[in-house]
């Protein structure tokens, strides 16, 4: 049954095709912060694979809101790598240290570059797709993004 909460179909369907968008990135950066922790080496080894499980736990949670979101929109949720490496704007990093340092260095990157994503549509979806739940949703994705890249940023300073 279609969704009858006062958007056009094809608002839903831009919404959505965004939200495909951010979840590709969201799952793209869960899989890096998991990396971290599984291979993360050095004197800091447990204190680091401790905070990136916390990290990818975090992210976990958003991805599921994300899918749950497009649900909710009336769609169904993307969930196969292939999609996600077509619509991510991340990119897979093949690492030759797994020092902490550089994982945090390119964690801390893929967050700010979703927050800037996730910024420069929070009024799209509000005034141009006439859909303020998603504009508010991402927002609070933003925050989330905000204070997990500021534990990251943390680290390194």
């Amino acid at each position: 049954m279609v969704p009858n909460i006062g958007i056009t179909e094809s608002n839903r369907q831009a919404v959505v095709t965004e939200l495909s968008k951010i979840l590709a990135d969201e799952f793209v950066l869960y899989t890096k912060t998991r990396s971290a922790h599984w291979n993360v080496e050095g004197i800091d080894f447990y204190d680091k694979h401790k905070f990136f499980e916390i990290q990818f736990e975090e992210l976990d949670d958003i991805i599921d809101s994300i899918a749950e979101r497009i649900r909710s929109l009336g769609h169904y949720a993307s969930a196969t790598l292939k999609t996600f490496l077509s619509l991510t704007h991340l990119s897979e990093e093949t690492r030759s240290k797994n020092d902490s340092h550089g994982f945090i260095t390119e964690l801390l990157s893929d967050h700010e570059s979703i927050i800037i994503h996730l910024r420069e549509n929070i009024n799209f979806f509000a005034d141009d797709l006439g859909d303020l739940g998603t504009s508010d949703f991402i927002t609070g994705l933003m925050q989330d993004h905000e204070k997990m890249a500021w534990f990251l940023r943390s680290h390194i300073r």
